[in-house]
C-alpha cells in the first residue's frame, strides 16, 4: 500500500522554475497611477507673519460738558464726520451771560473806588507835605523863643496825623487793586464758562451716537455727551509669537516694516501701513508680543473695532525653491513630497518647508528647481510606482 501512495504523489503534475518565470512574464504590468504634476521654480518669496488684528482709533475723546445746563441745539449728525474746532452742542448760555454782566458791574464799581481813594492819596500826600512844612517851621520858631514847645509839638503831632492818613489811603488803595484784580479773575472765569457752553470737538473724525437731545439738563464734568473716534490714520494692533522678536527688532532698527491689513470679504487692495509700536514686555501667560501698525486711511476702509488680516513684511527670500503646498505631505518621520523620476516612476523625498504664501510654500532643504512633483493623486501612491500626467 505504501509504494502505491508513493507512486500516485509522484504521478501529480508539478510546476517547473522556467513555467513559474513564463507565466509571471505573460501577466500584464501595473497601469500607471494618473497624477497631477507641477514644476518647482525659482523665484522670490517673501517672508511674512499673518495673523489677526483689530482696528483701533488714532485717538479716542469722550466729550462731556464743562459747565451745567440745557442743551439748547446739536449741530452733527450722529455716526458723521467732524472737523476739529467745530460745533457740537450749544447749553443754554444765559445765567452764565448774566454772571459776566455782574462781575463787569463790580469791576466797574471797585475801580471807580480806585480813582476816588487815588484822589484822596493825592489831597492827603498835599496835606501831608503842608502841615511837615509847618511843624519844622514851628520848631525852629520854638528854638527862638518866638512861639511856645507846646505848640510847636502840636505842629508835629498834627504832620504825623498827615503822614498816618497817607499810609491809610494807600493801604485802601492796595486793598481795592486786589479786589479789582479779584474781579478780574471772576469775571475771566465767568467768560470762560459762558464759552464752554459751545461745546466743540476736540478732533477730527467720526462722531458716535448723541447720548443727550437738546432738551436735557447736563451736569459739569459728569455727563457724557457722545464720543469722537479719530480714524485717519488708524491703528491695528495684533500679537506675533515671541519667537519673531528679535527680527522685528532688527528690522524696526533697519528703518520699520511694512504692514498690510485686508478687510474680510472685500475685493479691493490691502490697506498698507507701517509698524509703528513694538510692547515693551512678553506676554507670559501666551508667550505674544503686542505690536501696533499705523495706516493712513485716506477712504476710511479701516474701522473701529474691525477685524483684519494681517501681513508683516520681514525680508524676500531670493532664489527660493517654490512648490504648491498641496504638493506637501505629512508622516510621523516629518514632511515629505512625491518627486517624479526619470523613469516616471515617484520616490519619497523629505524635505523642509520655509516660507508660505497664500498657496506657495518654499523649500528650504530636500528638492531642487525643476524637479516635478506630485500635487493630486497622492493617496493612490508608493515609492516606485509608475505614474503619468494626468491630462
Amino acid at each position: 500500500m505504501r509504494y502505491l501512495v508513493l507512486a500516485a504523489l509522484l504521478a501529480l503534475p508539478g510546476c517547473t522554475k522556467q513555467e513559474t518565470t513564463a507565466k509571471a512574464a505573460s501577466e500584464p504590468a501595473a497601469p500607471a497611477v494618473s497624477v497631477k504634476l507641477a514644476t518647482a521654480a525659482l523665484r522670490t518669496m517673501p517672508v511674512e507673519i499673518r495673523t489677526i488684528g483689530k482696528v483701533e482709533a488714532f485717538a479716542s475723546v469722550q466729550i462731556k460738558s464743562l459747565v451745567g445746563g440745557t442743551i439748547t441745539r446739536a449741530f452733527f449728525t450722529e455716526g458723521g464726520s467732524v472737523n476739529k474746532g467745530d460745533m457740537l452742542f450749544e447749553i443754554d448760555p444765559r445765567a452764565y451771560q448774566e454772571t459776566i454782566r455782574q462781575w463787569e458791574a463790580n469791576l466797574a464799581r471797585d475801580q471807580a473806588l480806585q480813582k476816588q481813594s487815588e484822589a484822596q492819596l493825592m489831597s492827603a500826600q498835599a496835606q501831608e507835605q503842608f502841615y511837615g512844612a509847618q511843624a519844622g517851621r514851628y520848631e525852629k520858631l520854638a528854638a527862638q523863643g518866638i512861639v511856645s514847645q507846646e505848640q510847636a509839638d502840636q505842629a508835629g503831632v498834627e504832620a504825623r496825623a498827615r503822614r498816618t492818613n497817607v499810609r491809610a489811603v494807600q493801604a485802601a488803595i492796595d486793598s481795592i487793586k486786589a479786589t479789582i484784580r479779584a474781579d478780574e479773575a471772576a469775571l475771566e472765569n465767568a467768560k470762560l464758562n459762558l464759552s464752554y457752553c459751545s461745546v466743540r470737538a476736540p478732533i477730527s473724525g467720526r462722531t458716535g451716537d448723541m447720548r443727550f437731545k437738546p432738551g436735557n439738563i447736563v451736569k459739569a464734568n459728569e455727563t457724557e455727551l457722545v464720543t469722537i473716534h479719530q480714524v485717519q490714520p488708524a491703528y491695528v494692533t495684533f500679537t506675533v509669537p515671541e519667537a519673531r522678536l528679535t527680527t522685528l527688532r532688527q528690522r524696526m532698527k533697519q528703518g520699520g516694516l511694512t504692514v498690510s491689513a485686508a478687510i474680510p470679504g472685500d475685493t479691493m487692495p490691502d490697506s498698507k501701513g507701517k509698524l509703528s509700536f513694538l510692547d515693551n514686555a512678553v506676554d507670559a501667560a501666551t508667550g505674544t508680543i503686542r505690536l501696533k501698525a499705523t495706516f493712513p486711511n485716506a477712504e476710511t476702509r479701516l474701522w473701529t473695532g474691525q477685524f483684519v488680516n494681517v501681513r508683516v513684511l520681514l525680508e524676500e527670500q531670493a532664489n527660493a525653491v517654490v512648490i504648491p503646498a498641496a504638493a506637501l505631505q505629512n508622516s510621523q518621520q516629518g514632511n515629505f513630497v512625491y518627486v517624479l523620476t526619470p523613469a516616471q516612476t515617484v520616490e519619497v523625498r523629505p524635505v523642509t518647508t520655509g516660507a508660505r504664501l497664500d498657496r506657495d510654500i518654499a523649500i528650504d532643504k530636500g528638492l531642487a528647481g525643476g524637479e516635478r512633483v506630485v500635487i493630486e493623486g497622492q493617496l493612490r501612491l508608493a515609492p516606485g510606482m509608475k505614474v503619468r500626467a494626468a491630462s
